[in-house]
């Protein structure tokens, strides 16, 4: 009988040490965990139109080293979603926000329409398109300028142009980002 009575202490015993022992690794998880943590609170609510934008870049001709440069901007992405080729030509032609920079667009270029198609955007512009000087090098600088801004997108490998919905002599060739 005395040696039930030291077999049930010690089982009593061991419980306890059990439960302790398991408190105390679950407290030091605990606040291990809570140590590395710490909560941010913003100074300012962030609305759902903040938590849309995304940035986009232009490429712009550089007055001051004669190179394409790029324009950051940051725009809300939903500007984007109906067709983001469209949006990205049209931002090129209304020109960039930064002095520095100037258009390579003729004056009245319109974006008739844009399609994307196996890695290719095809872009069609309007017949102004060729109003550019007869400088090669900003017809070069015009066309690098589309295809860079449109190759930033990841899904566009090159892009080829139609002037009013035809190929034309003046952009015939599918171009690959520089």
């Amino acid at each position: 009988m005395k040696d039930n009575k030291l077999i049930f202490i010690f089982f009593i015993v061991a419980a306890i040490i059990a439960i302790i022992g398991y408190i105390g690794v679950n407290y030091l998880k605990e606040s291990q965990v809570n140590s590395g943590i710490e909560e941010y609170i913003p100074q300012e609510e962030i609305t759902d139109e903040q938590m849309r934008k995304t940035m986009v870049n232009l490429y712009f001709y550089n007055n001051e080293t004669g190179e394409l440069d790029t324009e950051a901007r940051l725009i809300d992405a939903v500007e984007l979603l109906e067709n983001p080729y469209t949006k990205l030509v049209q931002m090129l032609i209304d020109g960039p926000k930064n002095e520095k920079l100037k258009k390579l667009m003729p004056e009245d270029v319109k974006v008739i329409k844009t399609e994307f198609n196996s890695g290719c955007v095809i872009v069609d512009l309007s017949i102004e398109v060729l109003n550019y000087t007869e400088d090669k090098d900003l017809k070069n600088k015009l066309i690098n300028s589309i295809v860079n801004t449109l190759t930033e997108l990841s899904e566009v490998e090159s892009v080829k142009f139609l002037v009013n919905g035809e190929p034309n002599e003046e952009f015939n060739e599918e171009y690959i980002k520089l």
